[in-house]
């Protein structure tokens, strides 16, 4: 018999995937950064996120450009989609998995314990790192987990606002969307897969469009008659 968790994994797992596809889907280190008080090393933000000064189709000097691709919640797991794209001239090597920073409201480092694999969290995001080469304009994805679970009363829940990635330690962090709040209960941890290279014959990647309203009669048909 499948597990309620194990059902609830298979759906947020398509449902990223769908999401990647659609839109284009054990190592840990430990309080992030070493030091709470300072950004992540390399990022582009200097106290906390902030917001880009790059255009849309902008490269950044780092030649790679990361974004989320959308989210799934269920049964108290949640799921989110990142992607990388080469956007410079020049091939991009991958071998590992992506960098997390997490922040509050006041863009205030959180610490946490960024499990790679989410061996911890749940099972099936555990495949290791494999090297990763993509040329100009190809794509890499992974995906962020962590649970909403409050273990200890006494321990205030956590929520995260603002999420940077950086390719890997030591690179430029870009800030995603993280398509809601980061609700980690008081877990102190969050989990990410190895980067992955994405399929290219995959579409170029946009957000899906919400699922359309249930059909109706328009006003100005009348039913059918039911005698016929």
């Amino acid at each position: 018999m499948i597990s309620r968790d194990t059902a609830a994994l298979r759906r947020i797992t398509a449902t990223v995937a769908m999401t990647l596809v659609l839109g284009g889907c054990t190592l840990d280190h430990r309080g992030q950064s070493g030091d709470p008080s300072q950004p992540p090393p390399g990022s582009r933000a200097q106290a906390g996120p902030t917001a880009s000064t790059e255009t849309p189709d902008e490269c950044p000097t780092s030649g790679v450009r990361i974004r989320s691709t959308g989210g799934d919640a269920a049964m108290g797991l949640r799921a989110l989609g990142l992607e990388l794209v080469n956007c410079g001239e020049h091939p991009y090597q991958l071998n590992g998995y992506p960098v997390l920073h997490v922040f509050d409201e006041a863009r205030e480092p959180i610490m946490l314990r960024v499990v790679n694999g989410a061996k911890e969290i749940t099972s099936g995001f555990d495949q290791p790192p494999r090297q990763v080469i993509l040329a100009a304009g190809e794509r890499a994805t992974a995906v962020v987990l962590w649970r909403n679970l409050v273990t200890d009363s006494t321990v205030v829940a956590t929520n995260g606002e603002f999420l940077t990635v950086a390719p890997a330690a030591g690179q430029p962090a870009d800030e995603v969307d993280p398509d809601g709040p980061i609700d980690l209960g008081n877990t102190g941890r969050i989990g990410v897969s190895a980067w992955k290279k994405a399929d290219p014959s995959t579409p170029v990647p946009t957000r899906p469009a919400p699922p359309p309203a249930p059909s109706a009669v328009p006003s100005s048909v009348s039913p059918p008659d039911s005698r016929l």
